[in-house]
């Protein structure tokens, strides 16, 4: 995958899994945990580590000056995908590499392991079009349906998308949702586009598995 060069005001789709397709939520704690670290990384201040504080403390406000803005994620067992805006200059890369170092810092010390959490550095692709930016949401926030998980490993997932489907959601919000809703007419005429999307992107992925085991085979 060639090298991509993050510009303000343009958006990517950013994602990577555990090396060896290992999991990287074992339970709900860690699920906790990373989502804490996506919200206290995400700033241009210094931070020091977190691994020393409670991950099930009370997360802190949304900082006021963002090194990224989030439009949609989705934290699956063994993977997680992010929609990304890049605030500042080399948003993108800082904000990957402390979450990144820091969440395998905790992992490792956890489970008592040593070495590399994740497969490599974080894939990335540019979202060259407003169409794609749309429907790349939906595909991000579904994306644990997109994957069909059994009963078992559903429990250990966490996407944006109660935060852009329940008006009156409880949760904490991190998303700017605005880039994506206010280009419908409400919030249950995103969530009929984002589910009518979802057989697309199931047949895709059964496209993709198949080409895979042809050219394994």
């Amino acid at each position: 995958m060639r090298k991509i060069t993050f510009s303000l005001g343009e958006f990517y789709h950013i994602y990577n899994r555990g090396t060896d397709k290992r999991a990287i939520f074992k339970e709900k704690n860690d699920l906790l945990r990373f989502f804490q670290s996506m919200e206290n990384f995400n700033t241009k201040d210094p931070v020091g580590s977190i691994y020393e504080q409670s991950f099930l403390k009370e997360i802190q406000k949304k900082p006021k000056k963002p090194l990224v803005n989030f439009v949609a994620y989705c934290l699956n067992p063994n993977h997680y995908h992010f929609v990304l805006e890049p605030k500042v200059e080399q948003g993108v890369e800082k904000f990957m590499h402390r979450i990144g170092t820091g969440y395998t810092k905790y992992f490792n010390a956890k489970y008592q392991r040593t070495g590399v959490l994740f497969q490599g550095k974080f894939k990335a692709s540019h979202i060259d079009s407003n169409e794609y930016l749309l429907h790349l949401s939906a595909y991000v926030n579904l994306n644990n349906k997109v994957h069909q998980l059994g009963s078992r490993a559903s429990k250990l997932v966490k996407s944006s998308w109660d935060e852009y489907t329940k008006a009156g959601f409880q949760g904490e919000s991190i998303c700017e949702k605005d880039i994506i809703l206010e280009q419908f007419g409400s919030r249950d005429e995103y969530s009929e586009f984002a589910r009518d999307s979802l057989p697309q992107m199931l047949e895709r992925k059964k496209e993709e598995k198949e080409m895979q085991k042809l050219l394994i085979d």
